[in-house]
């Protein structure tokens, strides 16, 4: 039996970061079970160029990659969205309004730490974060849980430390 690849959505206001790092990350690490894209509400415009450069260092594609609102992707129908902005620093996330399973994984943004050994830190602690995410989400039998399953799901890997 054939099943169609499950399609994600990383989402924060700048898609120039975390949702970027997640959307990279994901496309390598995931396969062709899943598709992966990332967007901003408000993008920046252009991908913050550490967030590249770490990317590369931990050996993953960057190409295609570049910041992009949710608007560029109106063909696109996730079937899962996730938010990645950190609340718990008091940013606002965009809320997704079309049909997908919603979750949010909390990502603290590098880019915006000023020290250059701090924002190493970050980025490479980020990166593991992310890896251990995708891992889980891959194990998922996606196919066999119902839509509040994988809610569930992806809140409890989105507490993953």
């Amino acid at each position: 039996m054939v099943t169609k690849p499950v399609k994600l959505l990383f989402l924060c206001t700048h898609n120039a970061c975390r949702s970027i790092l997640a959307e990279a990350i994901f496309r390598q690490q995931a396969g062709d079970k899943f598709i992966a894209a990332s967007a901003g509400s408000s993008p920046a415009g252009k991908v913050f160029p550490q967030t590249l450069e770490k990317l590369v260092q931990h050996g993953y594609n960057t190409e295609g990659l570049h910041s992009k609102s949710w608007e560029a992707l109106s063909d696109y129908h996730p079937d899962i969205v996730i938010t990645v902005c950190d609340q718990a620093a008091g940013e606002s996330c965009p809320v997704w309004f079309g049909k997908a399973v919603k979750a949010h994984w909390g990502l603290t943004d590098a880019s915006h730490i000023a020290d250059t050994a701090e924002r190493n830190h970050c980025f490479d602690a980020l990166i593991q974060l992310l890896e251990s995410r995708v891992e889980a989400l891959c194990h998922l039998p996606l196919a066999e849980l119902s839509s509040a399953d994988i809610s569930t799901e992806l809140k409890r890997i989105g507490a993953m430390t």
